[in-house]
């Protein structure tokens, strides 16, 4: 055993943490799925199976870039971002229909989808760090320090916008905190966001005023949810239906009480139709309780921590914010889906990290924990240990 683990270098408790939460989530997998089962038919294992091979694909990509050397990540930060970019336009215009949304590229013959953003977001995250790092000298210049900043972000955002504004939300508002750990003066930042509400306002208003165009043609949507969180109050029967997803989330979550109900004995998650990503935390609550719920909570609080830290320990400003941009992101990816659960936010597309059933968002996760350990493991601390690791290696030899 001691063998294989000289194999995985970096930060070994963002492996550990990240490696468990992986294989529990194939038990959860299995016991939150029957909803889909009502819907799509098939059985428990066919939908353990096809979540199994998207652990194998994001533990695969996690290992391989981590052996990558960390210059070699900053060289291809622009083109990844440009491929976010053409992705993301492809879906724009072919991209496949699913809930009424077109968020996603279906891979031929495997009948698998990929949700471009996924991928559009940590390539932003890490070319926006390698143009702060870049652009060091010039963040008091709007021409030529802020520009060339915000025009990734803009695009990125405004691709997305259409059909997932909570996906194009955290992007943004992700992007205002690089920029600020990166130290773009905070007047700039305010005036960036002023222009960015202002924008936001004049799209929304041209919809408005143009619905045939269909500018944003899940606003609708949109608004019944936002109107649904603030109608909660309301005990009509309108209301209650409206409101039917986010009513049984935070039963579920009444019902789990301290201990759960156990494992697959969870009734709720039958009436929450993505028990298995959506509404993840709600379930995981039902079946194994708030204190397993603390956890997990702790789980994503000690990888924020571990990331931070590597962050502050390196010498490379391009492998600081990235990190940082990393784990901000999946802390909040994870926040987000407890808040939703808890009916703090409005119902969202935003899963849990590691956990939720298998798909893109798993891949480019562990692909962002791949980069960061790729981080870790040239960090002069770690220099000792890999030299420990290849005599460890030769000794079993």
């Amino acid at each position: 055993m001691k063998t294989y683990l000289t194999y995985l270098k970096g930060d070994p408790v963002i492996w550990i943490i990240t490696l468990l939460m992986m294989a529990f989530s194939l038990v959860t997998v299995y016991s939150f799925v029957p909803i889909l089962i009502k819907i799509e038919g098939g059985s428990p294992f066919t939908y353990l199976f096809k979540h199994l091979v998207y652990v194998i694909i994001g533990f695969t990509s996690m290992f391989a870039i981590h052996r990558v050397p960390a210059k070699y990540i900053n060289q291809v930060a622009k083109f990844a971002y440009y491929v976010g970019l053409t992705l993301l336009l492809f879906t724009l215009f072919f991209g496949a229909q699913v809930n009424g949304a077109g968020r996603w590229i279906r891979i031929p013959f495997l009948n698998l989808t990929f949700q471009s953003s996924d991928f559009a977001k940590l390539a932003l995250i890490i070319y926006v760090s390698k143009l702060l790092v870049r652009k060091q000298q010039k963040l008091d210049d709007w021409k030529h320090g802020i520009l060339p900043l915000m025009l990734p972000i803009l695009a990125t955002f405004a691709l997305i916008l259409k059909d997932n504004f909570s996906t194009a939300a955290m992007i943004f508002m992700l992007s205002m905190l690089l920029l600020f750990i990166g130290r773009v003066p905070w007047t700039k930042l305010l005036a960036i966001m002023g222009i960015g509400f202002t924008g936001l306002g004049l799209v929304v208003a041209m919809h408005l005023a143009l619905p045939e165009a269909k500018i944003l043609p899940r606003f609708d949507t949109w608004m019944n949810r936002i109107n649904n969180r603030v109608e909660t109050a309301d005990q009509t029967v309108e209301s209650l239906r409206a409101n039917q997803q986010a009513n049984n989330a935070k039963l579920a979550i009444s019902v789990g009480s301290i201990f759960g109900q156990g494992v697959g004995d969870g009734k709720l998650k039958e009436f929450l139709p993505e028990a298995y990503a959506d509404f993840y935390y709600a379930t995981f609550v039902e079946e194994f309780g708030l204190a397993s719920a603390a956890i997990l909570v702790l789980l994503y609080l000690i990888l924020l921590y571990r990331m931070i830290r590597i962050a502050l320990k390196t010498t490379d400003l391009f492998q600081s914010y990235a990190s940082m941009g990393i784990g901000i992101h999946l802390l909040t990816q994870a926040s987000i889906n407890m808040l939703v659960c808890t009916g703090v936010f409005p119902v969202t597309g935003q899963n849990m990290p590691f956990l939720a059933m298998g798909g893109s968002a798993l891949v480019m996760a562990c692909v962002s924990i791949g980069v960061v350990q790729a981080f870790a493991k040239e960090l002069p601390g770690n220099e000792q240990d890999l030299s420990f690791s290849r005599n460890s290696e030769n000794e079993v030899e």
